[in-house]
C-alpha cells in the first residue's frame, strides 16, 4: 500500500495508506458515526464534496453487493478508515471494498487515528481537506486545501441529478429491509407520487413503490407547470447534498407547488421547503451524520432513532405564521422536522428509508399516503 495523507485547511495533517484509488482530492471532511452501511454512506449523492471518515475501527468487513447501492456509484469525494478488513465474508459480497473504491476511482485511506480526526472536527467544525496518494508533501497539500471551493453556497445538485423524467421501476429485492414491515407490499393504490431529484437515494422512492404507489421521478430543475402536468397525487423533495441556498432555481419551483399538491420533503427537501416558505438555513459546525440520532416527535412525545446526514440546518426562528415545528434533535436541540397548519406540506430533516439505519421513522411514508388521501 502506497503512503497516503489528508491535510486540513487550518494546517494539521494526518498520514495512512491508500487502499483505494490513486489521486488527489478536496473536499470538506467529515464524520459518520454509523458501525454499519458504508456502501449506502458512500453511494449517498448527499455526500458530494464531502470526504468521509468513519468512526468505526475496522470497515469492510462484509464487502460490497449491487443491491445495496443508493445511487449508481461512489458519490464521496474521499473515504477514511481506521483499519480496512483484510477478509470480506458475507453470502451477499460480490466485490471487496477496496476493489470498489478503485474500480469508481475514489480515493481512500486507512491507518489513520480516525478518533483523533474526529475529535479534531468536533472541536474545530467541519473543515476543507485535501486527500492525496501521489504527493504528501504537507505545504501543497495544506495550500491545496485552503483553496478548494469548499460548500457554502455551491449548488452541488446539479452534478448529481437525474437528467431526465422517468418512472422508477426497480421492485425491492427485500420488502423488509425497505419499510421494516414483515408483511409483503400492498397492492397497487393507484396513487402517484413525483420525486424531485436533488441527489435521491433509491429507498426513498424504493419505500414508495413498497407501498403500492407509483413514481416518477424528475430532475432538480424541473418547473412546477412540468410537475404538476404530470398529474401526481403528491410531491416528494428528495434528499441531496450542500448548501440549500445554492439552489435557488428549486427554491423557486417549491414556492409554486406549495398548496397545489401534497408535499413531503426528505433532508435537503426539507431544508428547501423552509426556504421557500421565507424560512432560512444555517451552517452546522459539524452536522449530523450517522444512523444513531434521537429525535423527538412533538405531536406524540415519542422519541425515534434516526439515520441523518446533513450539514446545515433550518432556524427555527425563521419560522413563522403556519409553520409548526413537529420534530427535535435531543442532542442539540436542532428542528428535525415541521408542517404547515394550512396547506398540505411536512418535512423532516432525517431519513425515514434509513439506509442504513433503524426504521423508526418509515410511519412517515405512511402518513404522507394518508395525507394525500385526505387532500383528494
Amino acid at each position: 500500500m502506497k503512503n497516503a495523507a489528508i491535510a486540513l485547511e487550518d494546517g494539521t495533517i494526518f498520514y495512512g495508506r491508500s487502499f483505494g484509488a490513486d489521486g488527489i482530492r478536496d473536499g470538506e471532511v467529515v464524520f459518520n458515526t454509523s458501525m454499519t452501511g458504508y456502501q449506502e454512506i458512500l453511494t449517498d449523492p448527499s455526500y458530494k464534496g464531502q470526504i468521509v471518515t468513519m468512526t468505526t475501527p475496522q470497515i469492510g468487513n462484509y464487502g460490497i453487493n449491487p443491491a445495496d447501492n443508493e445511487s449508481w456509484m461512489p458519490q464521496v469525494e474521499g473515504f477514511i478508515v481506521k483499519e480496512i478488513s483484510p477478509v470480506a465474508s458475507n453470502f451477499r459480497s460480490h466485490e471487496e471494498l477496496s476493489a470498489f473504491l478503485k474500480r469508481h476511482n475514489i480515493v481512500a485511506i486507512q491507518g489513520v487515528d480516525t478518533r483523533a480526526l474526529t475529535r479534531h472536527i468536533r472541536i474545530g467544525g467541519a473543515i476543507k481537506a485535501v486527500v492525496s496518494t501521489v504527493d504528501i508533501t504537507p505545504e501543497i497539500l495544506i495550500e491545496k486545501a485552503r483553496n478548494c471551493p469548499g460548500l457554502i453556497g455551491r449548488d452541488l445538485v446539479r452534478e448529481v441529478t437525474t437528467d431526465k423524467i422517468y418512472e422508477f421501476k426497480k421492485e425491492p429485492a427485500d420488502l423488509s429491509s425497505v419499510t421494516g414491515l414483515p408483511y409483503p407490499r400492498p397492492k397497487d393504490t393507484g396513487l402517484t407520487v413525483v420525486v424531485f431529484d436533488f441527489g435521491l437515494k433509491e429507498n426513498i422512492p424504493l419505500s414508495l413503490v413498497a407501498r403500492g404507489i407509483r413514481v416518477k421521478v424528475v430532475p432538480a430543475s424541473t418547473p412546477a407547470d412540468v410537475v404538476l402536468s404530470l398529474k401526481p397525487d403528491g410531491i416528494l423533495l428528495s434528499n441531496g447534498p450542500g448548501d440549500p441556498e445554492g439552489v435557488p432555481y428549486a427554491i423557486a419551483e417549491i414556492k409554486k407547488l406549495i398548496g397545489k399538491k401534497p408535499i413531503f420533503g426528505i433532508c435537503l427537501g426539507h431544508q428547501l421547503s423552509a426556504l421557500a416558505l421565507e424560512g432560512a438555513t444555517y451552517k452546522m459546525k459539524f452536522g449530523h451524520r450517522g444512523g444513531n440520532q434521537p429525535v423527538k416527535n412533538l405531536t406524540t412525545g415519542r422519541v425515534e432513532i434516526t439515520s441523518q446526514n446533513h450539514g446545515f440546518a433550518v432556524d427555527p426562528d425563521a419560522l413563522h405564521g403556519d409553520v409548526e415545528v413537529t420534530h427535535l434533535n435531543l442532542n442539540d436541540s436542532t428542528v428535525e422536522g415541521f408542517r404547515h397548519t394550512r396547506f398540505p406540506l411536512f418535512c423532516v430533516q432525517y431519513h425515514p428509508e434509513a439506509s442504513p439505519g433503524p426504521h423508526d421513522a418509515g410511519y412517515l411514508f405512511d402518513q404522507f399516503i394518508t395525507l394525500i388521501k385526505d387532500f383528494a
